[in-house]
């Protein structure tokens, strides 16, 4: 089950008692959290019957108090515990519940009460006898990393449910320069898409224009130069870099690169290579085929193998192991090392 599933029962007010929202991913633990928060319940039954904590401000003894109360002049009332990762649960002694009045609680949970905790930033334990509780009178929703990969998918999904297309390109590069953070990702989707009329396509140029990502100086141009052999392109863009740090750091376009190039990597591996099964196993869009073929022609495999352990080297360098950590100079020698 989704978060967009959770959120569909909820709207058609199929509840359970109780709610694990737990994983690694904190976005869709946010989204569900914020549905329960903000529209279970009316404005006028949120006063008595909707109750909000936090994890580490918080008690086992104050979680169940105010679980085991009645809804007023409602038909069920609302109990959140955000940051439920910073909670003291309690023994999972069975011998001893006394000391885990919690896990009574949740082997016979209130049916007018919705008792949510949500628990980001890791898994619960699935061993302990609370999450079997859970599992048995509630709902428990695991939210998983997404891949790096599957990030452009994510955004292409995201800007079509409300009803907006983005092109490819622009996908990628928003992939690629706003990392894995689906949270940051959906705040500046939100922000550009005030800038872009419903039912047009975002593009490149909306991207430049209102993200404040350069034209002709990022990642994905330093990509297209490097995968051509142009010497005199990629020296421009990484001196635009070394102007430039703050907006360019060092991780995240040697960890783009090394995305890139393992790609490439992959494009020698693979025997069958029509744009349709290349672009399943390399993970992209076959918009972006093209690119693979040229730097698969530029390197071949040995000198792809040799540049991956090149971005090795220069990770490790930037963090300051038997190197200096002046990042411009650092780019400057990899990409010297790249093309020669």
């Amino acid at each position: 089950m989704t978060a967009t599933d959770i959120i569909k029962d909820l709207k058609n007010k199929k509840y359970k008692p109780l709610y694990l929202l737990h994983g690694e991913e904190p976005y869709f633990i946010d989204l569900v959290g914020e549905f329960v928060e903000r529209k279970l319940l009316s404005e006028a039954e949120k006063g008595f019957n909707q109750t909000v904590l936090y994890g580490k401000d918080t008690d086992i003894m104050t979680v169940l108090n105010a679980s085991k109360r009645y809804p007023m002049m409602a038909d069920y009332q609302v109990v959140l515990v955000k940051e439920a990762q910073d909670m003291k649960w309690g023994s999972d002694d069975a011998d001893k519940k006394s000391m885990n009045p919690l896990l009574s609680y949740l082997e016979n949970p209130l049916p007018s009460t919705i008792l949510v905790f949500c628990y980001k930033y890791g898994k619960f334990d699935k061993r302990k006898k609370t999450y079997k509780a859970i599992e048995k009178n509630g709902l428990i929703f695991e939210s998983a990393a997404l891949y790096d990969s599957k990030i452009p998918a994510w955004i292409e999904g995201f800007i079509a449910d409300k009803g907006y297309k983005i092109n490819p390109q622009a996908s990628l590069m928003l992939a690629e320069y706003l990392g894995n953070d689906l949270s940051k990702i959906s705040n500046e989707l939100e922000k550009l898409m005030l800038n872009v009329q419903a039912g047009q396509e975002i593009t490149l140029k909306h991207i430049h224009d209102n993200i404040g990502i350069s034209k002709e100086y990022n990642v994905f141009e330093l990509q297209a130069a490097l995968g051509r052999k142009d010497a005199f392109k990629a020296n421009q863009i990484i001196n635009y870099f070394e102007a430039n740090p703050k907006s360019n750091p060092i991780v995240l376009v040697l960890g783009n690169l090394n995305n890139f190039f393992s790609k490439v990597l992959t494009y020698h591996y693979v025997k069958d290579k029509s744009p349709g099964n290349l672009a399943r196993e390399l993970g992209v869009s076959p918009y972006f085929i093209k690119d693979y073929e040229q730097a698969a022609r530029s390197y071949n495999y040995g000198k792809t193998m040799q540049i991956i352990s090149y971005l090795r080297e220069y990770d490790l360098k930037s963090k300051g192991v038997d190197s200096m950590t002046d990042h411009g100079g650092l780019m400057k020698e990899l990409v010297f090392k790249i093309l020669h």
